[in-house]
């Protein structure tokens, strides 16, 4: 295939696919830009230009050009919860990236009346009521009016759910059902459920309502999955750590990814967790789950990487940031049983711990246990979330080897936990320079799909600009990070969480061929529009799997959604908008702002008497005589 010059020839070392004409961000300080990259057998053998490409090119080489596009290393979540999002994809109805409650409803009504009789229609995670013009839930009533008679559940963060009068009696609720520990049923004056339930601050009410749904079955799972993945692909995701939790048992929930694995259908890389899902259970499943699998099992496909989110329920500290931080019990004898247990099993772990008082009794833990010489025992382990992780903290984190993995959940809760907290605090949530500074390993991940939505790219525009999806400026400049920094925490950092940082993460000979032709150069782009970014072309392992605009149609073919009545067959998966720039409407924006401070600045002078009373006449010397 001749492209620019490149004749194919005959040759030993032929690659199977190079993509040239590129602008590749590599990450690799020994080669941080080129124009061309040759993948032969799923692993990188050349990164240069088209004269150092020129002789890997055969007769069955795939040459793709970039058109000058950007190209960046497949990103990596390292928190995601991609199995459990995988096995219900199909199902949600998605307000990831939808401008107004309007629209919401208006996708909600539109799916309730292709829903089939015995399902729901539910709107899990990925939206926050700051995205919406309208600031706002939709209402019990709004939901009854748009389904009557089917059930819906519209869950909003880890904050509360609202359902609708069929999804009341589908999931069972009475005046006479009891509140659940931590979470609260809302009812009217009569003493029936009104359709709120809130998280107070438990999230287990809104799980366990959830629950309730129906579910896929066979062979709708491993489609459901496939086509979340490709979704995932869509946004240049390579990789994943998947973050297991709630509602994720192993082995059951896992075997559809093991079975895409075995039959080579996976597109995304997953290193998966396992989370004790029963409490008072939990060393019962750990000791059980030793004696079954080891970390690093599998291959660069599908790997177990140790325990986590959860080792101990009592030691979760839900995140509600519009209740009070939740007071925990005591928990450290179980926890520390849970702890020595991996430890001495060469087992690592990852910890859910938004709150620096949940962080610092897992410390007191782990310094006991270092003091006998069982921590880490080079283990790799680190903390998730960490939103008010203090200085000290860090410390004692950076001194027992441990690391981080921060997500962006204050993209969506970022309003509320200013009006609890104050922007004093919400300023360092979380510190992520301080950790940094301290030459900690910080990996960036979503938290998704029930809270954040999967876009990686709306974390990016987190990370680089400090501002939540409703567009308020939560971090100042001196705890954000520049775009180069913000990329390599989904890149590079996830790599070495899994150990894999000499495998992936950067585009270099030797390392696996996973790479992403982007839409807009990241590097380029205004800032508003990060978030905006998507794939065009995406690659794992040399496989296209992902193509779209001049591409569309070289990637795998998927089989259909499954159940045909399926929101995503409809609607798909995140509703892009368009970037706005700094051109049109954000212009006029911005002038509009100016000129407002500008008046405002006017008046302040006229209430001192430095300026009339009145505006003046305009006057322009350009046009005097």
């Amino acid at each position: 295939m001749p492209v620019g010059g490149l004749v194919p020839r005959a040759t030993d070392n032929a690659a199977d696919l190079v993509v040239r004409n590129a602008k590749i961000h590599t990450g690799d300080p020994v080669r941080p830009q080129a124009e061309a990259i040759a993948i032969r057998d799923g692993v990188i053998t050349v990164v240069g230009d088209d004269n150092d490409i020129a002789s890997h090119v055969g007769p069955d080489t795939k040459v793709v050009d970039a058109v000058g596009r950007r190209m960046v290393p497949g990103l990596n979540d390292a928190h995601l919860h991609v199995i459990r999002g995988g096995l219900n994809y199909v199902l949600e109805l998605r307000w990831d990236g939808v401008p107004t409650l309007r629209q919401g409803l208006a996708m909600l009504r539109e799916q309730a009346a292709r829903t089939p009789k015995g399902q729901w229609v539910r709107v899990v995670g990925g939206w926050s009521a700051e995205q919406f013009a309208e600031r706002r839930l939709p209402t019990v009533a709004e939901l009854n009016a748009a389904a009557p008679d089917t059930p819906v559940f519209v869950l909003h963060l880890y904050q509360s759910a609202v359902l609708n009068r069929a999804a009341l009696k589908a999931a069972g609720f009475t005046r006479d059902t009891p509140d659940p520990k931590g979470g609260q049923i809302v009812r009217g004056r009569d003493g029936e459920p009104t359709g709120m339930l809130l998280a107070a601050p438990s999230a287990l009410i809104l799980y366990s309502t959830l629950a309730k749904a129906p579910v896929l079955e066979g062979e709708d799972k491993r489609t459901s999955t496939r086509h979340f993945l490709r979704e995932l692909n869509r946004f240049g995701l390579t990789s994943a750590i998947d973050a297991a939790g709630g509602f994720q048992n192993f082995p059951d929930n896992y075997s559809t990814v093991v079975e895409l694995a075995e039959a080579g259908q996976l597109s995304l890389r997953i290193a998966y967790h396992l989370f004790p899902q029963t409490a008072g259970q939990e060393i019962d499943d750990l000791t059980r789950w030793i004696e079954m699998a080891r970390p690093e099992d599998g291959d660069e496909w599908l790997r177990l990487n140790g325990a986590g989110e959860n080792l101990t329920w009592a030691a979760a500290d839900f995140e509600n940031f519009a209740e009070p931080r939740p007071e925990l019990a005591d928990y450290e004898t179980e926890f520390e049983k849970a702890v020595r247990l991996l430890m001495e099993n060469g087992w690592g772990f990852r910890l859910h711990a938004t709150y620096d008082e949940t962080i610092r009794r897992d410390l007191a833990v782990f310094e006991k246990l270092a003091a006998e010489g069982l921590f880490p025992a080079g283990n790799r382990w680190l903390f998730d979330h960490a939103e008010t992780v203090s200085a000290d903290s860090l410390d004692r984190i950076a001194a027992l080897g441990g690391a981080m993995s921060v997500q962006n959940r204050l993209s969506f809760q970022g309003e509320a936990f200013v009006r609890r907290y104050g922007p004093g605090a919400a300023a360092d949530a979380p510190p992520i320079q301080a950790m940094l500074e301290r030459g900690l390993t910080v990996g960036a991940g979503t938290d998704a799909t029930r809270v954040s939505t999967y876009n990686p790219w709306v974390a990016l525009h987190w990370l680089v600009t400090g501002r939540t999806v409703g567009d308020l400026v939560v971090r100042p400049p001196h705890n954000r990070v520049d775009r180069r920094t913000a990329l390599a925490m989904f890149t590079e950092a996830g790599a070495a969480l899994t150990g894999e940082e000499g495998a992936k993460g950067v585009l270099r000979p030797g390392f696996l061929g996973d790479l992403a032709v982007l839409s807009e150069d990241y590097f380029t782009v205004p800032e508003p529009d990060i978030a905006h970014i998507e794939s065009l072309l995406t690659v794992v392992g040399g496989r296209i799997v992902y193509a779209t605009a001049e591409y569309e149609g070289l990637d795998e073919e998927l089989p259909p959604v499954s159940p045909g009545w399926s929101p995503v067959a409809h609607f798909g998966g995140y509703q892009a908008t368009t970037g706005t720039g700094l051109s049109g409407a954000r212009q006029a924006e911005l002038l509009g702002q100016a000129v407002a401070e500008s008046e405002q600045h006017r008046q302040w002078r006229a209430r001192r008497g430095l300026a009339p009373q009145t505006a003046g006449t305009f006057f322009d010397p350009c046009f005097s005589l």
